[in-house]
This record gives structure tokens, C-alpha cells and sequence, in this order.
């Protein structure tokens, strides 16, 4: 009997057969239906000095104007004195799917002659977002969809100078990490030689290693044999270095995404230029979903029980529901 129950208590270990048609596999339509009605959110935070192609890497990323500079026709000619944090929504839809995706710039990031402290106007604005969701989700009547704000990834840019990473770059991905999913990308690859991007890109990863900075996706959360596979060859080709581009070139007859210079045309879609390919299929057709649920389930969650931890040490302990009185109920 207790070797029964055990069995029956580990998911799809005990499968028993139906006599006839009863309709449970209708359940993915369902949900996919009642989603698609529901619409999608994502937000994406891009970090990273001046001039590292940022806004043209979003815009690359889903095809359309959607930076920050490109819809407020800002320029790169002033640098802000302090580090300034800027979101733009969007609505998108592709096949009858609609995504609300918001796109976060933090400019003058990396900037300044003192960079002392320049991460924790980012680290206030993910936990205020953190902040919003937790009071909407805690109020007595709260709305049936709460709107999503929380920061779900954060494209690090990196600069290539083909050494290693800067004490900067190192300090903010270790204060940050534990916040939010940090992708690390090495911006305009196409001012490294083949042989020093390899070897720049296995520099970068020593260090993320020596300092114990986890980035997306963590080692720690593969759930079984053929996520780790999946998830572990996407490390080992991290950080991406990618080249950004919106303009179009024909090739052969199509049109491609690349920038020309005078050695030739680099292919932004082609892996055999660059990993931006592998950039934009994690991130939107492979992983966007796992990068939501990881926001929600460990680094919202480890928020959530920090705040909820401290409203309870300073209201005390809560009586038991049959101690309380008619008037506190």
C-alpha cells in the first residue's frame, strides 16, 4: 500500500487508461485561447555606455521602431549628468498575438568621470517595480489582471575592447544579479577579429565565474536532462556578440539586415557574422516565457518575502483567525 501511494504522489509515474474519448487534451486550446484574448507582456531593460548600439539593437531585435530614441527622436549628443531611467510601451502583434512590450534605456549609464553608485538608479527602478506589483497584489480588492511592470530581463551591453571586462561592468552585474535575469552581450562584434572575439568572450566568462556572477540562464534552475542541454549550450556560447542593424541590403535576390563597410556586407541574421540570431531566439521564440516565470518565481518572489518579512516584524504577529473578533474580521 505505501509503495502505492508513493507512486501515485510523483507526477506521471502512475498512468492509468481511459475506456473512452473524455476531452482533458482540449486543455491547451483553452489556455491558449483565453491567452491569446489576454495579450502578452514583456519588458526589457538595455544598460551600457554611449554609443554601443543599444536603441539599434531593440529596434533590430523586433523589427520596428520601438527605442526609446527612435520614437522621441532624442540624439546622443548630450550625455545626462546622472544615470536616467527611460521606458517606452509598445503594442505588437504578429499572427493574431499581441505583445505589450516596454522597452527601458538607461542613459548615461557608464558615462560619467565617477561611475561610483551609477547601478542603484536601476537597482531602485526594478525594485519599484517589484513594489507596484506586490501593493496591487496584497490589495483587499484587487484587480483581476494586475499589469505586469516588472523588469524580466536586462541586456547588459559590453564594450568590446578585446581584453576583458571593466571593474563597472563586473560591480553592476554582481549588484544586480540577484534582481533581475542579466544577459550579457559583447555590442559591435564587427570591431573584433574572429580570433579575438573567442578569446574575449572566454575572458568575460572566467571572470563572471571568479566573481560568482549568474547570469540568464542560471545553471542552478535547469529542471531536467533536455533543458540542461538546451540551456547549457546557450552558455557556453555567452556572452553573444552581436552587430545591430535596421537598415536592408539585397542578397541574392533578398533582402537582408546588415551593415556595409568596405571589406563587406555583415549579415546581421547570419550566424556565421554574428550570434545575434541566437540573441533574438532565446529571448523572444525559445525563452520569453521561462524569463517571465523565473522573474516571477525567484527574483519577485525573493523580493516579496523580504518586504513581507520586514511588515511583519514591525506589525507583529498576527493572532490566529479564531482569536480575532468580529470587529477585525
Amino acid at each position: 500500500m505505501s509503495e502505492t501511494l508513493q507512486t501515485t504522489t510523483q507526477w506521471g509515474k502512475l498512468t492509468t487508461t481511459l475506456s473512452g474519448y473524455v476531452g482533458i487534451d482540449t486543455l491547451q486550446e483553452q489556455m491558449r485561447k483565453k491567452a491569446l484574448k489576454r495579450g502578452f507582456e514583456f519588458h526589457t531593460m538595455v544598460v551600457g555606455g554611449s554609443g554601443l548600439g543599444k536603441s539599434t539593437l531593440v529596434n533590430t531585435l523586433f523589427k520596428a521602431q520601438i527605442s526609446r530614441r527612435s520614437c522621441t527622436n532624442e540624439s546622443e549628443g548630450t550625455i545626462p549628468k546622472t544615470v536616467q531611467i527611460k521606458s517606452v510601451s509598445h503594442v505588437i502583434e504578429e499572427k493574431g498575438v499581441r505583445l505589450k512590450l516596454t522597452v527601458t534605456d538607461t542613459p548615461g549609464f557608464g558615462d560619467q568621470i565617477n561611475n561610483e553608485n551609477c547601478w542603484l538608479p536601476i537597482l531602485e527602478f526594478i525594485n519599484d517595480q517589484y513594489e507596484k506589483y506586490l501593493s496591487e497584489e496584497v490589495n483587499v480588492s484587487r484587480k483581476k489582471h494586475i499589469p505586469d511592470t516588472r523588469v524580466h530581463v536586462c541586456l547588459y551591453f559590453i564594450s568590446p575592447t578585446g581584453h576583458s571586462c571593466r571593474p563597472l561592468d563586473l560591480e553592476f552585474m554582481k549588484r544586480l544579479d540577484k534582481v533581475v535575469n542579466i544577459v550579457p552581450i559583447i555590442a559591435k562584434a564587427d570591431t573584433l577579429t574572429l580570433e579575438e572575439r573567442y578569446a574575449f568572450k572566454k575572458r568575460v566568462r572566467e571572470d563572471l565565474e571568479f566573481h560568482g556572477i549568474q547570469f540568464y540562464p542560471m545553471k542552478s534552475l535547469d529542471e531536467d536532462e533536455e533543458e540542461t542541454a538546451i540551456n547549457q549550450a546557450l552558455r557556453e556560447k555567452m556572452p553573444f556578440a552581436i552587430v545591430g542593424s535596421d537598415r536592408e541590403y539585397q542578397v541574392n535576390g533578398k533582402s537582408v539586415l546588415g551593415r556595409k563597410t568596405k571589406w563587406g556586407l555583415i549579415e546581421v541574421e547570419n550566424k556565421n557574422h554574428c550570434e545575434f540570431a541566437l540573441l533574438r531566439d532565446m529571448l523572444i521564440r525559445t525563452h520569453m516565457q521561462d524569463l517571465k516565470d523565473v522573474t516571477d518565481s525567484i527574483h519577485y518572489e525573493n523580493f516579496r518575502r523580504d518586504r513581507l518579512e520586514m511588515h511583519s516584524e514591525f506589525a507583529g504577529p498576527t493572532p490566529p483567525y479564531h482569536e480575532m473578533g468580529e470587529s477585525n474580521l
